[in-house]
Order: structure tokens, then C-alpha cells, then sequence
């Protein structure tokens, strides 16, 4: 597999559904006034079209990610880019909002099987001087997939209606599944023992359901019960891994790796304050400013299109300087945006919303290929799979984190009515108060960020 040729037909394979997944979440988000006026939901169930894709993938990343090291990563990168596909055609023909949302559930476990070994298979191929540059290009095809869905998104739904977001994914889906088989020979796992810690699984699944599903029913008493559940089974969760002699995250990668735990704590607050931006941000410009699902995939195109051109040049830097310079300077630059965000009213100039905006997109560009780099390269060979699936599981805990920051700041301010002319005044407080959750989150993610210390990754 270190043939020059093999290197090429790998990273393209394994940056194509890195496209697919992150073009549905932002073509979704342009796609929303539209699904729920179709199915007359209300915010919080708004935000479950985007939330059970990502609680889902949260859950399942890292189980995945242990099980692709014992019995192939190929094998499970080929199964989950055939789960998403399903995924997608089932969204097309959903007839409700519960429908799609059980539509977006089957996505997640396709894209957690894909997520959790795509950058272990790249990590595996390519060597530590190219190994940012890589990681670095198939972080900027997820910039793509980001930059093209506002656009694509709000034209399709504009004009082909809100499904054809997903019926695009189902040819693409193929192509990469009939050319991993045909194109790339053998496989990827690791030797040893083939032991798989399912009670250690189990309650794993359990502890992040009961936190990130309960932090959404807030403030409910239901809620906080759930939380409390969650917590309790996160206790039990380390103590069993500790008792394991093959558990299923090892954790002494965390108390044991300052570079890792940090570099992950830094990814999952950086993802937690920028994900549900697009969201909040679509509604604000439909509802608030009046704009049309394709003008309003124009604008939010602005941040992914600078996080897809910078992203490839910090993960090529990463290679050379310290991911504490660079992912520590990105976090600042998205607190930043974020602090422009905080200033939204119903006639804040377009130019200041993109001003923030590029800011945000440079912010992101500057902090994930080097802070990916960092956690990859803070292990050994036979840890990859778990690595990569933390990378994609912090990616998934703050993304659902911030969706669900997010829908518990709707559900407190407005509850459950229909978004309507009358309660824009309250959307347009929910929009306010969320953007300012994010920025104080975001400068305490810029401290975590440059707290790792230095890491391995250059030289």
C-alpha cells in the first residue's frame, strides 16, 4: 500500500464521502423554513432534522472505530458509505418530520462507520512528513462539501424541492463504494487479539444519550433526570474501562497524553461553538432579514469557501509548525466572528454579517487540520483506529452539543410554536443569546487549545 499510485486512489476514495456528509448538514440547514413548512414543525423539532444525525454519529463513531481495528477498516468504509446511501434514499421519500428524522438516524450509523476510519486509513498510508498535507486536503474536501451545500442547497430546494438535497448523495454514495471494491486491494487491521468490550460499549452508548439527549429536553424535570442518569453511567463507564484488559478506549491515551486529551477537549469546544452558526444563521436570514432559500445559501457560502481554501495550507504547515501556534491563532479568529455574530439585529449591513463570517471560516480553516494532525500523531501505530474515531466522535459531542445549546435556548425563550411573523422578535433573541453562549465557550476553547503544550507533529 505505499505504491505512489495507492496513496492517490486512497486519498481521493476516502475524501469523497468526506464531501457527502458535510454538504447534506449545511444543505439541511438552508433546507429547514422550507421542511417545516412542509411538515408545520416548530423550532426545537427543526433542529432534531440536524441533532439525531449527529447524536447518532456521537454514539457510534468510537465503538465503530475500535471494531474497524479488529476486523478492517476497508470493510467498514465500505459498509458505512452503503448505510449512508440507504439513509439518503429514505429521506428522499420521507412523508413526515418524523420520518426524516428516523432517515437522518440511518445516516449517522453510515457516517460514523465512514468517519471513524477515514483518517486511520490515511494516518496508516501516509507517513508523518506527509501526513498533514493529507489530512490537510481531505479536511479541506469537508470545506467543499460545507462551501457547496448553502448554495447548492438553497437552489435545489428552491426550485427541485428540499429531497433532491439528498438524492444527489445516492450516485456519488455508489461510485465510491463500487471503486473501494475494485480499486483498493486488502486491508487494513490490526494484529492481535480480536476482542471487542461490548458492556464497555453499551455503556458508553447509554452515558451520551442520557447527557447530550438530556441537555435538549431542558429544562425540563425529564431533562435534568437524564443528565443525572448520564453522568452517574459516565462513572461507571471509566471505572469498568479501567478494569478491562482490553477495553475499548484505552485511557491512558488521556491521562497519560497531554497533547491528545487537550487537542481533543480543543476540537470538541471548537465544534461546539461553530456548528449550529449555519443554522441559526439560516433562519435569522429567511425569517428576520426576508431572504429567499437561495439567497441565503450565497451568503453562508462565504465561511465554508475560506475555511476550504485555508484548511489545506494549515494542515500542510502543521507539518512543519507547532499545532499549538496554529490551532491556538484559529480558535482566537473564530471567537472573534463569533463576537461580530453576538451584534445581529434586523438591519445589521450584510458586509459586517460576512465580515464575521470570514472570520469564522478562517478560525475553522486554521484549527482543524493542524489540531487533526496533532491527535493522529500522539499515538502509537496500533492505537490509529481509536484516534481517528476520537477525532470524529469530539467532532459529533460538539456538534451535538451545540445543537443542543442551541434548541434548549429556543425551547426556554420561545417553546414549542410555530416559527411565525409574530414571534421574530423572540427567534431574533434566541439567535442573540445562543451566538453569545459560543463566544464565551470559544475563549475558553482558545486556552484548552494552547494549554496541550508542543506536539509531535513537525520535524
Amino acid at each position: 500500500m505505499n505504491r505512489p499510485v495507492d496513496k492517490r486512489i486512497i486519498l481521493l476514495l476516502t475524501a469523497l464521502p468526506s464531501f457527502l456528509v458535510p454538504y447534506t448538514v449545511s444543505s439541511i440547514a438552508v433546507a429547514l423554513p422550507a421542511i417545516g413548512e412542509e411538515f408545520s414543525l416548530d423550532a426545537v423539532s427543526l433542529g432534531w432534522i440536524t441533532s439525531a444525525y449527529v447524536l447518532t454519529a456521537a454514539v457510534c463513531i468510537l465503538p465503530f472505530g475500535k471494531l474497524s481495528d479488529i476486523y478492517g477498516r476497508k470493510r467498514f468504509f465500505i459498509i458505512g458509505n452503503l448505510i449512508f446511501t440507504v439513509g439518503c434514499l429514505l429521506a428522499v421519500v420521507s412523508w413526515s418530520g418524523s420520518a426524516l428524522i428516523a432517515a437522518r438516524v440511518i445516516q449517522g450509523l453510515g457516517g460514523s462507520m465512514v468517519f471513524s476510519t477515514s483518517i486511520a486509513v490515511l494516518t496508516s498510508v501516509f507517513p508523518p512528513g506527509e501526513r498533514g498535507r493529507a489530512i490537510g486536503i481531505v479536511t479541506g474536501t469537508v470545506y467543499a462539501g460545507l462551501s457547496i451545500g448553502p448554495f447548492l442547497g438553497g437552489i435545489l430546494t428552491q426550485h427541485f424541492g428540499w429531497p433532491s438535497i439528498f438524492l444527489v448523495n445516492i450516485p456519488l454514495g455508489i461510485i465510491v463504494i463500487i471503486s473501494t471494491l475494485i480499486l483498493i486491494p486488502g486491508e487494513w487491521a490490526e494484529p492481535g487479539a480480536r476482542t471487542f468490550d461490548y458492556p464497555g460499549a453499551v455503556l458508553y452508548g447509554a452515558m451520551l444519550i442520557g447527557i447530550l439527549y438530556g441537555l435538549t429536553l431542558l429544562p425540563s424535570s425529564t431533562g435534568f433526570l437524564l443528565m443525572g442518569a448520564g453522568f452517574v453511567l459516565l462513572a461507571g463507564f471509566v471505572r469498568w474501562e479501567r478494569q478491562q484488559p482490553a477495553p475499548m478506549l484505552d485511557l491512558s491515551l488521556f491521562h497519560k497524553n497531554p497533547v491528545f486529551l487537550f487537542s481533543n477537549v480543543a476540537a470538541m469546544i471548537n465544534y461546539a461553538v461553530v456548528f449550529a452558526v449555519s443554522f441559526l444563521l439560516s433562519l435569522y436570514l429567511q425569517y428576520i432579514r426576508g431572504f429567499d432559500p437561495q439567497t441565503a445559501g450565497i451568503i453562508l457560502v462565504s465561511m465554508p469557501v475560506v475555511q476550504m481554501v485555508v484548511a489545506p495550507l494549515a494542515g500542510n504547515l502543521s507539518d512543519r509548525i507547532d499545532a499549538q501556534v496554529i490551532a491556538t491563532a484559529g480558535m482566537a479568529c473564530t471567537t472573534a466572528g463569533l463576537g461580530v455574530m453576538v451584534l445581529l439585529s434586523p438591519s445589521t449591513s450584510l458586509l459586517l454579517i460576512l465580515a464575521g463570517m470570514i472570520l469564522l471560516g478562517l478560525g475553522y480553516g486554521l484549527f482543524s487540520s493542524p489540531n487533526t494532525n496533532a491527535i493522529m500523531s500522539a499515538v502509537r501505530v496500533q492505537y490509529l483506529g481509536i484516534a481517528s474515531a476520537m477525532v470524529s466522535t469530539m467532532r459529533s459531542i460538539g456538534q451535538m452539543l451545540s445543537m443542543a445549546i442551541a434548541m434548549l435556548v429556543f425551547s426556554v425563550i420561545m417553546g414549542t410554536v410555530e416559527i411565525s411573523p409574530e414571534v421574530y422578535p423572540e427567534l431574533l433573541k434566541c439567535i442573540t443569546v445562543a451566538f453569545t453562549i459560543f463566544f464565551f465557550l470559544a475563549l475558553f476553547g482558545i486556552w484548552t487549545s494552547y494549554a496541550r503544550g508542543k506536539s509531535s507533529t513537525t520535524g
